[in-house]
């Protein structure tokens, strides 16, 4: 189930980032409610006290890179939602792949943009010039949380 909820949830935010560069509260809500349900099937109260250290966790951990600016809020909510999921050990591994993948992710599209012709700044929308200047980032967190689910070994 814990997969499932992260394949479902991982897709959902995909969609809706790569669609609106926006990832809805709705998801990582799900991820959040998904995770203490998890947690609590899996160890009881003691689950409780997982969840929300897998949350914190997330949260922490690109809570930093939205302040600086290079990350959305939504983003970040992401994490701490897929933290509740995972808890926090599986959540710090999740994180290491996210970083891996958005850093090539992140190379592919400079190296892409450069290849190509931009539209000169004039002729975008605030909305437009917005959309060709971001990354969306939830594809790296969604891989990066399925990769962490593999089983190892």
């Amino acid at each position: 189930m814990q997969v499932w909820i992260a394949i479902v949830v991982g897709l959902a935010a995909v969609i809706d980032d790569l669609a609106r560069r926006h990832i809805a509260n709705w998801i990582p809500a799900a991820a959040l409610a998904g995770g203490f349900g998890w947690q609590i099937g899996q160890s009881g109260w003691q689950g409780v006290l997982t969840a929300l250290a897998g949350t914190a966790t997330g949260f922490a951990v690109f809570l930093i890179f939205y302040l600086l600016g290079g990350m959305g809020g939504g983003d970040v909510k992401l994490m701490a939602g897929f933290g509740a999921l995972l808890g926090t050990g599986r959540l710090l591994e999740a994180a290491l792949w996210t970083a891996g993948i958005g850093g090539i992710m992140a190379v592919v599209v400079l190296g892409w943009k450069a290849l190509r012709r931009s539209p000169a700044p004039g002729t975008l929308s605030a909305e437009e010039r917005e959309r060709e200047a971001s990354i969306p980032y939830a594809p790296a967190i969604a891989l990066g949380v399925w990769l962490s689910l593999v089983p190892k070994g």
